[in-house]
């Protein structure tokens, strides 16, 4: 179990970033020294940044109340590795280790939880903000609800988060999953749509669903229900076996509520295969503690900055590929047509699915909607998860290999004409008019005039369309 670092150690922290932040030159980039990211898009270095080493803890948990004030660049694994000996995790867990609280609530995240608990800076009582023009700001419902409310999905356009109290949900030691296979995405659209509305199965509750498109006639569910009592030797997908690949082997299936928590990252979904780690061979080469998506995050920076696989490729007289990296949120009811065309636009597979559905915390028609990610409430969506390269289309009027990007442009289309949206946490094709219309840029900018003034941070059309 981490010890929590206390309040004194977190006024240590702050006053550490307070100073940093004075000590950037005026006109310089406002940027945070990490030593990790979950973004996947370019963008030009900073010559000096924000002092964030002293914000990475859990502050405290009070397990009574089940609630937690954890600082803003505290890992989802170091999170986790305080609450889950007492009993109790965040409501929603994205499935990556190294994602920051932080950047979970203003870069968005989503787990098999959301269609309970809908997106992680749902579960957020009030947060802590260093603002553009170098304040600490509490913001909630009640406290500055202008940047409690646009907060979400700014990008550290509106500041950074120091400090936040959440909730916090008590689960037991196991994990009961139960895999079902559909042949069709409008069986299984039809199959979600009933999960959520009744959080049940066959009479065995539901508490954790997300999904695996493999084909186009071979879907899969997962089904997770939290349990005391282990039902069978727990799994170990840590090792040579493969979570992703389980989903076709088997019917059932018991981890334990750490493993599950974590199943995703130890091979980055299936993206590990890009480096061999599904040539079992390989697999026990290489070294357990590098089984990690932080580990394969690293390598994908060093080929985005040394272009090797570029340079092979373009030698063997392979065509360009573009990379194609997003998770957008689709209704439900439109999953089938987005699947469809997606199979005959971009062809890649398998493809990750997350049912999500805004918090509705005092009953139906009540949630709290997000203006700079408007989702609808009382509207069940599905994340459609999607990773990796595909060869650049030829341009129309005959050259091979086209402009990079189109791939992207037509995803942006396609999800926004079926009434979804994108997570901008990689790259992004819009123009200014269609960004602004569709992540509030109108009421972005009043609350970005209001907090920081001087315009110190880089705005969200810079950063993820720009890539300033």
């Amino acid at each position: 179990m981490n010890a929590p670092v206390g309040w004194d150690r977190h006024r240590v922290g702050t006053a550490r970033l307070l100073a940093s932040y004075a000590a950037i030159p005026e006109g310089a980039a406002v940027r945070l020294q990490k030593r990790t990211s979950n973004l996947f898009r370019p963008r030009d270095a900073a010559a000096s940044g924000l002092d964030v080493s002293g914000l990475r803890g859990v502050i405290e948990v009070d397990a009574t109340a089940r609630t937690a004030e954890v600082q803003g660049m505290c890992t989802y694994e170091d999170l986790v590795a305080t609450t889950l000996p007492l009993g109790l995790v965040p409501l929603v867990v994205p499935q990556l280790r190294t994602i920051t609280l932080g950047g979970a609530v203003t870069g968005l995240g989503i787990e098999s939880t959301s269609f309970r608990h809908g997106l992680p800076h749902e579960s957020v009582l009030e947060v802590e903000v260093l603002t553009g023009d170098g304040r600490l700001v509490r913001a909630g419902p009640d406290a500055n609800p202008d940047l409690f409310a646009a907060f979400p999905n700014s990008y550290g356009s509106l500041g950074y988060a120091t400090r936040l109290r959440i909730e916090l949900e008590e689960v037991p030691a196991y994990v009961a999953l139960r895999h079902l296979r559909f042949d069709s995405a409008a069986e299984l659209a039809s199959a979600v749509a009933e999960l959520v509305e009744t959080r049940s199965w066959a009479g065995e509750r539901v508490d954790g669903l997300d999904g695996v498109a493999f084909a186009p006639d071979e879907l899969y569910l997962t089904l997770a229900r939290w349990t005391p009592v282990a039902e069978a030797p727990p799994s170990d997908y840590t090792g040579q076996r493969i979570f992703y690949r389980s989903l076709q082997q088997r019917g059932t299936d018991v981890l334990t509520m750490h493993d599950y928590l974590w199943r995703w990252d130890t091979d980055w979904f299936w993206c590990s295969g890009a480096f061999g780690l599904h040539r079992p061979w390989v697999r026990r080469l290489w070294p357990r503690r590098w089984r990690r998506s932080d580990a394969y995050h690293r390598l994908v920076g060093l080929e985005h900055r040394y272009r090797v696989v570029e340079r092979l490729d373009r030698r063997r007289g392979r065509p360009p590929r573009e990379r194609v990296v997003q998770d957008v949120e689709v209704p439900v009811s439109r999953l089938a047509d987005f699947l469809a065309w997606f199979d005959d636009a971009v062809g890649m597979r398998p493809v990750w699915l997350c049912p999500l559905r805004l918090r509705e915390p005092s009953g139906p028609g009540s949630a709290r909607t997000w203006p700079t990610y408007p989702l609808a409430a009382g509207t069940t969506y599905v994340n459609v998860g999607f990773w990796g390269t595909v060869p650049r289309p030829d341009d129309p009027d005959g050259g091979a290999g086209g402009r990079d990007g189109a791939v992207n442009r037509a995803i942006e289309e396609r999800v926004h004409a079926l009434g979804g949206h994108k997570s901008l946490y990689s790259e992004a094709f819009y123009d200014p008019e269609t960004f602004d219309r569709l992540y509030d840029g109108a009421g972005l900018a009043a609350v970005k005039g209001r907090y920081d003034p001087d315009d110190r941070l880089t705005g969200l059309y810079e950063k993820v369309v720009g890539r300033a």
